[in-house]
């Protein structure tokens, strides 16, 4: 009776132990669990393994009462592991959603872009090959789009917009991708037409998406708001493409040519796609 109750001291004692703290309960359960695997799996004599659950009688008695408590504590934990691999697909399946949408989305401005040109009668013009931008080269009146070398692209191809604007033109290649300059580069320099006035000039690239127009005679009657367009002089590019309109002009009673600043017909903000002229007579 002496041993019973010294017993019943001892779990009492153990259990007020147990419920003091989550970690030290957490320890004690994951300690009885391997310890009970191994002893079972393993060869270990009976003597051994009665004095084990001797010395763990405390333990398992306090699991036994607290079971279900321990119980909803694995629980728990299983189904906080379980939401956890369920989130992690959702969000698996929520990018994937999300990239179709964007392809889709692509497709849907390709497409929009196909239809714009075909109403204009580009396609019956020139020989066209549709490329997406992926870079912008802000500073350096670049862009890069998603047609190269293997797709018959070849440097010095014009590129223009949908609604037969010029760009610029293929200036470096890569297999799949190419780099187009645009006319605002200050390495570009090709020649241009006044609408309506026949007056042609020199149109040179100074940066930061501006086009100077050089060595117009002083007497050539230029105003703001005229149209700028491309001449089939130099053979850079195809004639006729709208460039932009004259938004400043330079003249001075010594000089005798005048100068004017062209903005160009196009936001380079708002360029996604772009037509390239693939016509050999235009390579370089």
């Amino acid at each position: 009776m002496a041993f019973k109750r010294k017993s019943e001291i001892n779990n009492n004692s153990f259990n007020k132990l147990l419920d003091q703290g989550i970690n030290f309960r957490i320890g004690i359960i994951i300690f009885v669990i391997i310890a009970i695997l191994i002893l079972n799996l393993s060869p270990f004599s009976e003597s051994v393994k009665g004095f084990f659950y001797s010395l763990s009688e405390p333990i398992q008695v306090w699991l036994w009462e607290k079971g279900i408590k321990t119980s909803a504590f694995f629980q728990g934990f299983l189904k906080a592991d379980n939401l956890t691999k369920e989130n992690m697909f959702l969000k698996s399946e929520n990018q994937k959603l999300l990239s179709q949408n964007i392809e889709l989305e692509q497709l849907k401005k390709e497409n929009e872009s196909l239809r714009t040109a075909l109403g204009l009668g580009i396609e019956q013009e020139f020989s066209l090959e549709i490329a997406q931008i992926i870079a912008k080269e802000m500073f350096n009146d670049y862009l890069i789009i998603n047609k190269g070398f293997d797709d018959g692209i070849r440097a010095g191809f014009p590129v223009i917009t949908e609604n037969k604007v010029l760009v610029g033109k293929i200036s470096e290649l890569y297999e799949n991708i190419s780099k187009v300059e645009l006319l605002s580069s200050k390495n570009s320099s090709f020649d241009i037409e006044i609408f309506k006035k026949e007056i042609y000039s020199l149109a040179k690239g100074s940066g930061d998406f501006e086009i100077i127009l050089d060595l117009i005679p002083k007497e050539e009657n230029i105003e703001i708001g005229d149209k700028v367009i491309s001449s089939v002089v130099g053979g850079n590019f195809p004639g006729g493409l709208l460039i932009g309109e004259i938004q400043d002009i330079e003249k001075s009673d010594t000089a005798a040519f005048q100068q004017a600043q062209v903005k160009p017909s196009f936001n380079i903000n708002d360029l996604k796609t772009l037509f390239i002229i693939s016509d050999s007579s235009f390579s370089e």
